[in-house]
């Protein structure tokens, strides 16, 4: 008997505790409720309590917060990527084209691109561009030149283009490079006795940086140098020789 007492004692007092530790259905669908509740206040309110009821809906508004952070903004690398621009030649660091006799600074002349590109890797990527340029000069004003080029470029970032840690990967806004590749073209030169024809620029060498504006868009600005083997440089010119270009480019590139 008098364990008996001592039991029903013992149920009189844990029931209670049971009975408040009990976490009912209701009392769960209400706590998340109120903390998502909570989150629309957030968006429309300046200040919440640091304290709040349905804290394990505020907790998944919290987590989620976090995610979207600068901090932690999630950048997945492309495959591919197009360029599109054009630059200036250097009339100062360029051979000089021929004409009766005398050579002529190249002044005024620019030239256009495109290209279409394949990251390899963070640090390298391949290149095929087609170049369309109008050769001008001073003290030569009713002679001029034209040339169109295709050709190949393997480039080198000199830091990596994405930053991996852990799980998250980091765009890098300013990337310098370098690069290296070769091209087949041909010469029109108007006027009489023009060194028309084909040449080839081994090597082409570029040297340059990107800033990307967002996940997708940069521009590129860089030093191109090429050196043309061809069939001369000028009017009244003797076919072959080596001639030394040098521009300097801008080009908007898009990745995809």
């Amino acid at each position: 008997m008098k364990k008996i007492s001592h039991i029903a004692i013992m149920l009189a007092a844990i029931g209670p505790i049971a009975a408040h530790s009990a976490y009912s259905d209701d009392a769960f669908r209400a706590e998340v409720l109120e903390g998502l509740d909570l989150i629309g206040a957030r968006a429309t309110i300046d200040e919440v309590p640091e304290r709040a009821p349905g804290e394990l809906g505020l907790e998944v508004y919290e987590i989620a917060d976090a995610v979207n952070t600068d901090a932690m903004k999630v950048y997945v690398p492309t495959s591919m990527y197009m360029r599109m621009g054009g630059g200036l030649f250097l009339g100062f660091a360029m051979d000089k084209a021929e004409f009766n006799g005398r050579e002529y600074e190249s002044s005024g002349s620019y030239s256009t691109q495109i290209g279409l590109g394949w990251n390899l890797s963070s640090y390298v990527r391949t290149e095929i561009d087609f170049h369309e340029s109008v050769l001008e000069f001073s003290d030569l004003d009713d002679h001029q030149a034209t040339y169109q080029e295709i050709g190949s470029m393997l480039y080198f970032d000199l830091a990596r283009r994405y930053v991996q840690t852990g799980d998250i990967t980091r765009r890098r806004t300013f990337v310098p490079f370098m690069g290296f590749g070769v091209s087949v073209g041909a010469y029109e030169f108007e006027g009489a006795n023009g060194a028309d024809g084909m040449f080839i620029a081994a090597p082409r060498a570029v040297l340059g940086f990107n800033v990307m504006f967002n996940d997708l868009i940069g521009l590129d600005i860089a030093y191109q140098y090429q050196m043309i083997i061809g069939n001369g440089y000028g009017w009244g010119v003797r076919a072959g020789g080596v001639d030394n270009f040098s521009s300097i480019m801008a080009s908007l590139r898009v990745n995809f």
